[in-house]
């Protein structure tokens, strides 16, 4: 069978090489500029993170410091942490399977796995929703680290 323009596996190919395009400086994979699935991940964010990440992502106090039991405090999600330091795949692994699971060793950490909590869709709306909240300057970053990371 020859492809031509009217073959539907032609049209299904120059519309995954134009998103593509359109998509070029947008490196990683959270939907952070759909406001479905970043509205989404507020809501969810809220319910599931808040309690400790704070509900405008402003991690705890003394978040670099551990406690008296060797944890440390949860991290701000905003410009002024660390999140955007990783690329989307460790950030969605962290929160699917935790940190401890990741780091191993014995590293103490509060933060567990949400993988039988949220979706892998769910997931990626949370971390979409933290992106979105980040100055373009920031998100530029993260674009960055996560082209490095491919």
């Amino acid at each position: 069978m020859a492809y031509t323009k009217h073959t539907p596996i032609f049209s299904l190919c120059l519309w995954v090489a134009s998103a593509s395009l359109a998509f070029a400086a947008d490196a990683g994979f959270l939907p952070y500029r759909s406001a479905v699935d970043v509205a989404a991940g507020k809501e969810i964010y809220l319910r599931e993170c808040a309690a400790c990440h704070g509900a405008a992502l402003e991690g705890q106090a003394n978040w670099r410091q551990r406690d008296s039991d060797g944890y440390l405090p949860a991290p701000p999600h905003d410009a002024t942490g660390h999140t955007w330091h990783h690329p989307d795949a460790q950030l969605f692994a962290i929160v699917k399977h935790g940190i401890e699971a990741l780091v191993g060793n014995g590293y103490k950490s509060h933060m567990g796995g949400y993988g039988d909590v949220l979706s892998d869709r769910e997931i990626a709306q949370v971390l979409a929703y933290i992106k979105s909240t980040w100055p373009q300057p920031v998100i530029a970053q993260h674009n960055q680290i996560n082209q490095r990371a491919d």
